[in-house]
This record gives C-alpha cells, structure tokens and sequence, in this order.
C-alpha cells in the first residue's frame, strides 16, 4: 500500500487526505486489513467492557459471599472500582470513536454499513488481535502525546534531534531543506518534532491502526489538553493504589495547528510534513526515492524487521551519498520464533515484510552488519539511558529498555 498526506504549516490543515495512487478498495485482502482496523475500534468500548470488568464481576461474585460483601466496603470497595473502570473505559473510548469517525469520512465510508454489500461493510470484521491493537494504540498516547510521557519521549526522540541539529543545524539555518524520513512513524510524534526543529520530515507507517490514530491527533484533535485518557485503566496487577489504576491525563500536551501557527508568526520555519501508508521496503526502494534524504531516523524500529539486511539495503538505497543513519531503540525481534506475518498489518506475503525467513541479532552484530553494508559507524555513545514504552512509573514492576542508540553515515560509491 502506498498514501501520502500533507499538512500545511500555516494552518495545520491537512491538504490531502490519503491522496497519490493509493486505494485500498482495489485490493480485497487490503481492504479486509482497513476494515478491521475500523472495526476494532468500534469495538474498543464493548470488549473492554466486557473483558475488564463484566468478566471480574463474574469472577468477583464466585468467591464466598462472605468474603466478596466484605471486599465490597470500604476501604476496599472493589464493586465500586470496577464502576469507576467503566467510566474511564468510556472516556478512553471517546477518543476510539473520534478515530473511527474521522477515518470513516477519509474514506468516504458510512457509519452504518449495507450488510450485503461487501465493499462498504466494515463491521464485525476485526479479530482479537486487532482489536488488541486498537487498545495499545489508544495507550500509546500516553507515551506520544501527553506531558506525562515526556520522560520516555525523551530519552528516544531528544537524541535524535540533537544528533540532527549536530549535523545539519548550519545548513537548515541558510535556508536548505533537510529532508528527513521516519519509518515506523507510529503516532507521530517524532515526526512533528523533527518539522517543529524546522527540517522537512516524512513519516512512514504500515500500520493501519496507527494511521488513522496519527490522523486524528495531528489533524483534528480540539486543542491542547482538550482529550482526557486512563491509560492504565484496564490493569489490576502491581498497583500501589486505585488512585493509580485510574490516573486521568489530558492530552495531546502539544496542539500541532497552533504550535505551527505559534511558529509562522515568530518568523520560524516548521518543516513540509508528511505521511506514506506502505510496506518501508516496497516503497522506499522505488526509483523515485533513490537517494532521497538527508537522514534516516530509526526510532524503536529495526528489530520490527524479519530480514534486517532489506531493511539496511533500503535505507542505503533512499540515504544521500553522506546521509546520516539515526536509530534509537532495542532489539526485541518482532518474528523472534517464527511469529506469523499473520498478525502484521501485511497484505503480501511474498513481498516487502511478508518475504518469507526471519533471523535475530545481537546489536554488536547488527553494528557489523550495518559496516559490511555501506556505512560508517561514526557515534555510538557510551551511556545507555534507561527508558520504559507506556511503563506506568507507579507500577509494582518496571520493565525498562535499555535502547542502543548510534549514528552511521552512508560511505559513497
């Protein structure tokens, strides 16, 4: 698959919406990938009310009568969590429904489908796993775009923007453009702020799921500080408090139209944004992007590759003689044990992602690897920030990243 949208920098606007050569509806396996996506956030609020706290009433209510009416008061008052539950799963869900909405108006399709018409029919189409999905991009705004998933954002994203500002602040300042690409460009926060340091940036994502969220939050959110969310509603274990499990946070911490704005009328520039919807190996290897960027970001993405000799073939191929190679991130390999493709937002098996094969490697061979490829490695700092991914700090049990964080630049010919 293969879109392209845009923003306009001095209005935020979004000037093409899933525009260039790109249509799901021609391809019956793409579509079915799409609809799911829709479904499962349609679905957001029912399965989470369901498995989160229907399914622990049941559970709640076969322990001895006596013992669930004494865990039904105070100080415990469990009946009455899983009420407050189902109120943050509401609140979580109006932010699912405000993806679904907009997605389906991209799209020119409506809310209430013809069952008999295949083409249109959306609903019931998501499985399990998508909806799975659907939940963990909900709780990635915590970590994108709220003020308190700062302390993540920072020990990902600040690095490779000032690896950036180090190598081509000089000749942002003299007016060239900088073009910079962001595969795996999630929810689009490291997109923003590489426009937001006034280089040109274009985000790349397979996802469906995290399009269509990107969507909304860069386009269409009401301001800032304007959506609440429970990002750890939904879990029981290693909690200190309630207080905690319910924690409401407001997001996004940034408005991006009035942050561009803010900026044209001080006289800075914010950078051409822009978004690919595509498979990163199929897209970027076209001719059209030989040699396209000044810069590859790689932020929490290299271990996503089966093969990650096509993902360094491709970065090569669409890198400037001299580009830089910017990645951050750890190496747990998304097919480590044969993971089925069929869990991937890949609709061709035998190209791009889908190609059949998979190996993991350690980062000092994957160093070697990148070597032996055409780059020269040129900063590997020393010290390892430890960092979480939607890790709520209060919880009985931490897991941190420790991300490997280096920077290559692409020998010429």
């Amino acid at each position: 698959m293969s879109s392209e949208t845009h923003q306009n920098p001095q209005t935020g606007e979004e000037e093409s919406s899933w525009g260039g050569d790109f249509d799901p509806f021609s391809d019956p396996e793409e579509r079915r990938v799409l609809f799911a996506a829709f479904d499962s956030f349609r679905q957001y609020r029912r399965n989470a009310h369901m498995n989160t706290t229907h399914r622990r009433r049941q559970a709640f209510y076969a322990l001895p009568s006596a013992h669930w009416q004494m865990l039904s008061e105070p100080p415990f008052s469990i009946l009455d969590n899983f009420n407050k539950v189902d109120d943050a799963i509401d609140v979580n869900a109006e932010i699912a429904d405000a993806i679904l909405a907009i997605g389906l108006q991209s799209f020119d399709l409506p809310t209430n489908p013809d069952k008999n018409n295949p083409k249109e029919n959306w609903h019931d189409t998501a499985t399990s796993s998508d909806v799975n999905k659907a939940h963990s991009t909900i709780r990635q705004f915590y970590r994108d775009w709220s003020l308190e998933g700062r302390t993540e954002r920072e020990v990902c994203y600040d690095p490779v923007i000032q690896d950036l500002h180090n190598e081509f602040q000089a000749r942002r300042d003299s007016g060239e453009e900088i073009r910079i690409l962001v595969p795996g460009a999630g929810l689009g926060r490291l997109v923003f702020e590489v426009c937001m340091a006034g280089y040109d940036a274009e985000g790349n994502e397979i996802s469906y799921h995290q399009l269509l969220a990107s969507n909304w939050v860069l386009n269409h959110t009401e301001g800032t500080a304007k959506h609440a969310l429970h990002p750890f509603a939904l879990h029981f274990s290693n909690l200190q408090s309630r207080a905690q499990q319910l924690q409401q946070i407001m997001i996004p911490d940034v408005h991006p139209a009035l942050a561009m704005q803010e900026m044209a009328n001080s006289g800075r520039r914010f950078g051409t944004m822009s978004m690919s919807a595509a498979d990163f190996t199929v897209l970027y290897t076209q001719p059209n992007n030989q040699q396209a960027f000044d810069a590859v970001t790689t932020v929490f993405f290299i271990d996503t590759a089966p093969n990650l000799i096509r993902y360094i073939e491709t970065i090569r191929h669409c890198l400037k003689p001299n580009g830089l190679w910017i990645n951050v991130g750890p190496l747990l390999w998304h097919f480590e044990n044969g993971h089925s493709r069929n869990e991937s937002e890949v609709g061709h098996e035998e190209s791009g992602i889908g190609e059949p094969g998979n190996v993991e490697l350690s980062e000092d061979e994957v160093l070697s690897l990148v070597e032996r490829m055409g780059f020269r490695l040129e900063r590997r700092p020393e010290d390892r920030r430890a960092c979480g991914y939607i890790q709520d700090p209060a919880s009985l049990l931490q897991n941190l990243y420790q991300p490997s964080h280096w920077v290559a630049r692409k020998i010429p010919v």
